[in-house]
């Protein structure tokens, strides 16, 4: 949680609040299709998080001198340029933070856990 004081009194921001809105954003992002819990797993589909669980595949570090520190584990849809996907989803996180939240973000991490490829039927 990180807190700023002023003259009419204090805000805090806690740590979830900065990871709901990068899942939000992060789910906005072309060419994602979800977040994914952090561990290695076999059978990615099981492990991909709905909305109410994917705060799981975000990890959110503050300091109070260095900024803001977030690990995204990202499902990225297969056929896209991965590295595109990537860098778009870093550029978008780290500008909402820094224009919702005020505070510096120093590194947007993200890792692509694995890809959807579509089932056709």
């Amino acid at each position: 949680m990180t807190e700023r004081s002023n003259p009419i009194g204090k805000i805090e921001i806690s740590t979830t609040a900065i990871a709901n809105l990068a899942v939000t954003t992060v789910l906005e992002c072309y060419g994602v299709v979800g977040l994914a819990g952090k561990t290695k797993f076999e059978d990615w589909r099981k492990n991909v998080l709905n909305i109410e669980d994917a705060q799981r595949g975000v990890e959110v570090a503050m300091d109070e001198e260095d900024g803001i520190t977030i690990d995204l584990y990202i499902v990225v849809q297969y056929g896209t340029r991965i590295s595109e996907v990537a860098r778009g989803v870093m550029n978008r996180v780290h500008y909402t933070l820094e224009q919702t939240v005020g505070l510096p973000v120093r590194a947007v991490n993200v890792h692509v856990q694995a890809l959807r490829v579509n089932d056709h039927a």
